[in-house]
Parts: structure tokens; C-alpha cells; sequence
């Protein structure tokens, strides 16, 4: 595995050796860590079935478990997808950004069955981290992307958490240091015309609906738990060892507490280690660093993380729908 820390304040990293040599490695079928705004990527060819099973080998992912496939514009991304007036709203206002579309696959697209698994949509997102545009670009092809983390667990906002889960797997590793939003994009399924929230996340619902103009139904009844129609669907996911009790009213010695806001729990000065999203209540500082409090905590040796209650609005719906998940009985 090789690490390059581009200068993004620069567009000569864009010209380097480096970037050669990471766009040959994705055309060879090669698996490559690269940052978004969201959280790091284990990017791989979405075209090549070949590449795409590496990525499900290195995480240990389900096959069933579709991949987002990140291109560089929505031009391109109309390239792989049928793209409604609603889907066109959406990306018109959010892309490049931490939203992602299912919406109906192109016959003519070439990415992988692999990466939709076996589905006739597609999941696309134009991500504003410059770096996936990049490569995507320059090597003329989509790059399915899930995190950059051993499947079912906590996902990277660094390089560092993706060299200590994946590091022997990947033939790259791109540092740009911590992800500016911290937590996986909003994804909005389309692909039976209607607009679905299948997964919160960086974008909220309110945003959402504001463009849409009407509000975002769930998930429909007949989307299996076997079958999901996007990443982020499985019922335990982003799960630390360390067991998850949430809206917790009080902490007990030798616990991990995950907070948040000015206001402490009970017994917060006996825990084993308290790490707090945001002491002034934001929700999007919280988002930020949910994903490496959670990491904090599970290597404090703690076997309970207690979470404090996180108001459910804005971003406080993805924040709390990865703790859920987090929370969830494990197979």
C-alpha cells in the first residue's frame, strides 16, 4: 500500500506522478482509499466485475448490498441513470454534494450488475470532495465507492481508519486529512417514482423536501431486508465491539458515554472515558465527529457505550439512524 497527501490548495497535485499512478491502479482493477466530504471511500472501477468483488472481499460486505457509484458531474451521472424531473431537482441542487440518487439504470450503462446488485436502479452520487471527481474524470469511468471500513462497522473520517481496517487490501490510500461533514451522504431512492428516504444523512430531509416540494415517503413495504435498494439499509451497521445502549439517563463506572451538549448525564465524571459530540449542541459539528467519538470510545476499553438523547431534526435524523444501527442485535 502506498499513502499520498495531495495539496489540494493546488491544482499541480492534480498533474503529479502520484495521480498517474492511482488512475493506473483503478484502471488495473486495483482497490484505492480516496476522502470525500462525506467519509473515505474504497474505490474501485464500478465497470469492472472484477474490481467491484474486491471491494466486497476486502470489507467482508454482503453481495446483495448495492454500491454507490460516484462520477464527476451530472452529465456524466445521466450516463448511467434515467434522471426524472424530480431526480434532475435534486441534483441540480445538491450535486456535488452528499446526496445520492437511486434512480432507474440505463441499458446502455456499463456499470457492473456487481454494483447495483442485480437491480435495475442504480445508486449515483456527484460528490463535492474534488479528489473522487477527479479520478472519475480523468479515467472516464464511475467509481463505486463504499466507506472505507470492514463491513457492518464504524466508518473512516480518516486515513488512519481506513489503514488500520483495510490497509493490506488497498494498492492506494489518499490522505487529505479529516472528512468536512463526517457521516454518509442523504440517499433518495426514485426508482418507483417516487421520492424515498432510504437512508439520512448529510443533507436533511427538510432541504430535501423543500425542493421537492412535498414530503419524502420511507422505504417501501416490499424492499426486503435481504434485497435492500441502497448501502445503509442493513439493520446493525456502523457498529463499534462495544455494546450500544442509547438515550441513556445516567452513565455507571467503568461505561464509555457518547454526549452531547452543555449537560452531562449523571455518573458522567466516573465513566471510563466521555467523549461529547458537540458541547454546544450543534448537530453539524456532531455529524462531523460521530464517527471517530465512536472509535474513541471502543478503544477505551469500555464493553458499554451509553448515548445521551440527540434531538431528532436535521441532522440529528442521520446522526441518530446510525446509532440505531449501531445500537442493533448482532448476527
Amino acid at each position: 500500500m502506498q499513502r499520498w497527501t495531495p495539496d489540494l490548495k493546488t491544482r499541480d497535485w492534480q498533474d503529479t506522478p502520484e495521480a498517474a499512478a492511482v488512475c493506473a491502479a483503478l484502471v488495473s482493477g486495483g482497490l484505492v482509499a480516496v476522502p470525500t466530504e462525506t467519509v473515505y471511500g474504497l474505490a474501485a472501477d464500478a465497470t469492472s466485475g472484477v474490481a467491484c468483488a474486491k471491494i466486497f472481499e476486502a470489507k467482508g460486505r454482503p453481495q446483495f448490498n448495492p454500491l454507490i457509484s460516484h462520477v464527476a458531474s451530472l452529465e456524466a451521472a445521466t450516463d448511467h441513470g434515467i434522471f426524472n424531473a424530480q431526480a434532475l431537482a435534486l441534483a441540480e441542487a445538491f450535486w456535488p454534494g452528499p446526496l445520492t440518487l437511486v434512480v432507474p439504470k440505463s441499458r446502455t450503462s456499463p456499470i457492473s450488475d456487481l454494483a447495483t446488485a442485480g437491480l435495475e436502479t442504480v445508486a449515483l452520487r456527484v460528490p463535492s470532495g474534488p479528489v473522487m471527481r477527479y479520478l472519475s474524470d480523468r479515467i472516464g469511468r464511475p467509481l463505486a465507492a463504499p466507506s472505507a471500513n470492514r463491513s457492518g462497522r464504524i466508518s473512516p473520517t480518516s486515513a488512519q481508519d481506513v489503514i488500520a481496517d483495510l490497509g493490506p487490501s488497498l494498492s492506494f490510500v489518499i490522505d487529505t486529512g479529516p472528512c468536512e461533514v463526517g457521516i454518509e451522504s442523504t440517499i433518495v431512492g426514485l426508482g418507483d417514482g417516487t421520492p424515498r428516504l432510504l437512508r439520512p444523512g448529510g443533507i436533511s430531509r427538510q432541504a430535501i423536501e423543500k425542493v421537492l416540494g412535498e414530503p419524502l415517503q420511507g422505504a417501501s413495504s416490499d424492499m426486503r431486508a435481504d434485497a435492500p435498494a441502497a448501502p445503509g439499509m442493513l439493520s446493525s451497521h456502523y457498529a463499534p465491539d462495544a455494546k450500544v445502549i442509547l438515550n441513556a439517563s445516567r452513565v455507571h463506572p467503568e461505561e464509555g458515554l457518547l454526549s452531547f451538549g452543555p449537560d452531562s448525564l449523571p455518573g458522567a465524571s466516573e465513566a471510563l472515558a466521555e467523549v461529547n459530540l458537540s458541547p454546544s449542541g450543534d448537530l453539524t459539528e456532531a455529524a462531523a465527529t460521530l464517527f471517530q467519538a465512536m472509535r474513541t470510545l471502543d478503544a477505551s476499553g469500555a464493553g458499554t457505550i451509553r448515548v445521551q438523547l440527540i434531538p431528532n431534526f436535521g441532522l440529528g435524523e442521520a446522526i441518530n439512524d446510525r446509532l440505531r444501527r449501531a445500537a442493533a442485535p448482532r448476527d
